[in-house]
C-alpha cells in the first residue's frame, strides 16, 4: 500500500497535482524548481518494492543492482539539484551509490542478525562455507571475517572507481559525493578490527566525521 501511494504520488506530482501530504508537496516543489527526472523516482520505488520480501541477496551483483537503483538514483537526483548534468559525474555517482549500498548492508548486519535476518550475498557466504546461522549466532571465525572482507573490498573498489573520474567531474558536483567521508570511515574502522563485523567499536559514532567532512570540502575532493 505504501509503495502504491508513492507510485501514484509521483505520477500526480508530474501532472502538477501533488497529493495533500507534506513530503509530496515539498517533492513537487523540488521537481518544479530543478526539473528533476521522473525515472529516478520510479526506479527507487520499483527497487524498494522488489526488496520488501526481506530475503538475502543471491549474489554481490544483486546487491549492487539494488544500490544502483536506490542510492545511486538519489545521487543522480542530487546532481540535478546541484545543476550538474555530466556523464563523468553520473559515472562517479553510480560507483559511490553502489559503495554506499554495500556499506549500508554491512553496517546493518549486526542489527539484522540480532533479529534473525541476514541479507549478505549468499554466493560469497557459500564460497567461504558460512551459513546465515553463523551470523545470527554472532560467530567471529576467520571464514566469517573473510565474507566481510570480500564484501567490504567490493565497496572499496567502487570508491576507487568513482575517484578515477574526479579530474573530469565538475567541482560543483562534489557536495553530492561527500557521503564518501562516512564510507571511508567505516571501511577504515572495519579493517582496523580485522573485519569483525560484530566488534562494538563499529557501532559507535565517529566524533571526527564533521572534521573529516570539512577537510574534504576544503580540499575540494571526494
Amino acid at each position: 500500500m505504501r509503495m502504491q501511494f508513492w507510485r501514484e504520488a509521483v505520477e500526480d506530482i508530474y501532472c502538477d497535482n501533488p497529493p495533500h501530504q507534506p513530503v509530496a508537496t515539498e517533492l513537487w516543489r523540488a521537481v518544479k524548481r530543478h526539473n528533476l527526472t521522473k525515472m529516478w523516482f520510479t526506479k527507487i520505488i520499483d527497487e524498494r518494492e522488489k526488496n520488501l520480501d526481506d530475503r538475502a541477496y543471491r549474489n554481490i551483483q544483486e546487491l549492487e543492482t539494488y544500490a544502483e537503483n536506490t542510492q545511486s538514483a538519489l545521487l543522480y537526483l542530487t546532481l540535478e539539484m546541484l545543476g550538474v548534468r555530466d556523464i563523468h559525474a553520473d559515472h562517479a555517482a553510480s560507483h559511490v551509490g553502489k559503495a554506499q549500498g554495500i556499506v549500508t548492508c554491512l553496517r546493518a548486519t549486526p542489527y539484522h542478525s540480532a533479529r534473525r535476518k541476514v541479507f549478505l550475498p549468499m554466493d560469497i557466504c557459500m564460497l567461504h562455507g558460512v551459513s546465515q546461522e553463523d551470523f545470527i549466532r554472532g560467530k567471529q571465525e576467520q571464514n566469517v571475517r573473510d565474507v566481510i572482507y570480500d564484501i567490504a573490498s567490493q565497496a572499496h573498489i567502487h570508491l576507487e572507481h568513482a575517484r578515477s573520474f574526479s579530474k573530469k567531474v565538475p567541482a560543483k558536483a562534489y557536495p553530492a559525493f561527500f557521503c564518501t567521508v562516512a564510507l571511508d570511515d567505516y571501511l577504515y574502522n572495519i579493517r582496523k578490527v580485522d573485519f569483525n563485523i560484530f566488534h562494538p567499536s563499529l557501532q559507535k559514532k565517529s566524533t571526527l566525521l564533521p572534521l573529516h567532512l570539512y577537510i574534504r570540502s576544503w580540499k575540494k575532493t571526494y
